[in-house]
């Protein structure tokens, strides 16, 4: 594998999709098993082009087990139960479910219950766009999950939530998560919030809009922010209270005619201050981009391996996972002294 700035990609495919399913992307692993087992997003019929706005997904979240960390099969669609009451009471009449998207898995230390977060897009019936809210479900494993109310509604005044990154307690006994939302003033942006969450398992507080495109000039990210895994200070350190994390950033939309067409989606590094909620820096230059990629290179996972070295996971294109290992003496290069 060839060194470049910091990781290795790895050869090959992680995941790959089969003839269930268009698309596969976002993986998320459980941590109790080494990064063995866990859960993904399968795309089962898309209706557009992902890089022109106005494309649909219609998604299930599968669960996946590896034989390595190199590589894993998909399993069977991801029971949760008490899906369709919740879901249905969010819906009502007036809004179509196009399938859970994009899972983040994170384990409680004091009670070893897993708390899976989700995104739940709602599809307005009688006019365009959807309403993006972040949903929760809490079992001792994936075998008894059961689904809960969301952690962050979502509406037309406060944008949407999904995509999260669990931040470590602060020093107030809460946690200043992140997620993605939008600017709701243009639509055109995708931005990164706080929400304050003194329960993982109950509804969480909107927080301050921490990160948005159009308030700085940083070209990889110019368009669309959205929060990726923050790396452990094990295998890491940054400063206290400080996490350094991993950013999905696209490029400004272009306009073409009467297509918005989409730029490229990278994977950059910033620093999150999870003590206050504030995001420090943002790297000026992406971090990776899939040597196979023609759109997207979205990063979901990070599992530590320990000796400063440790796998991050990113979907390509929507249409397979790949692994890239990270050097923790090689990111601190990149970093601001």
């Amino acid at each position: 594998m060839e060194k470049s700035k910091g990781y290795f990609e790895h050869q090959g495919k992680a995941v790959e999709r089969d003839e269930r399913f268009e698309h596969v992307m976002a993986i998320a692993l459980d941590p109790r098993t080494d990064g063995r087992e866990g859960i993904i997003r399968c795309i089962m019929s898309r209706t557009g082009d992902v890089e022109v706005l106005g494309y649909v997904d219609r998604s299930e979240l599968h669960t996946v087990k590896g034989g390595s960390l190199d590589h894993f099969e998909i399993g069977d669609r991801l029971q949760i139960k008490n899906e369709n009451e919740v879901v249905q009471k969010l819906a009502g009449d007036e809004f179509e479910f196009i399938g859970l998207e994009d899972p983040d898995i994170w384990i409680d230390g004091e009670t070893d219950l897993m708390h899976v977060y989700f995104t739940i897009p709602l599809r307005h019936k009688s006019r365009k766009g959807t309403v993006t809210h972040l949903g929760h479900a809490v079992g001792k494993d994936l075998t008894s999950l059961e689904m809960t109310e969301p952690v962050l509604m979502a509406d037309d005044t406060k944008g949407r939530a999904k995509e999260v990154s669990i931040a470590p307690l602060n020093r107030k006994g809460f946690r200043y998560n992140l997620f993605e939302s939008s600017d709701r003033k243009t639509d055109r942006y995708s931005t990164v919030r706080v929400a304050k969450a003194e329960d993982m398992g109950k509804p969480w507080e909107w927080g301050d809009e921490v990160f948005h495109p159009a308030e700085h000039e940083i070209p990889w990210i110019a368009g669309h922010a959205s929060p990726g895994p923050l790396l452990p200070k094990d295998f890491i350190d940054v400063g206290e209270g400080k996490l350094l994390g991993i950013m999905n950033g696209r490029e400004a939309n272009r306009h073409e005619g009467d297509q918005v067409r989409y730029g490229m989606f990278s994977v950059g590094l910033f620093i999150y201050d999870y003590e206050h909620g504030k995001i420090d820096w943002v790297s000026p230059e992406p971090f990776i981009q899939d040597s196979e990629a023609k759109t997207i290179t979205f990063a979901s996972q990070f599992v530590d391996q320990g000796k400063g070295n440790g796998i991050l996971y990113a979907h390509v294109d929507d249409s397979f996972v790949r692994a890239y290992t990270l050097d923790a003496e090689e990111l601190k290069k990149l970093l601001p002294q």
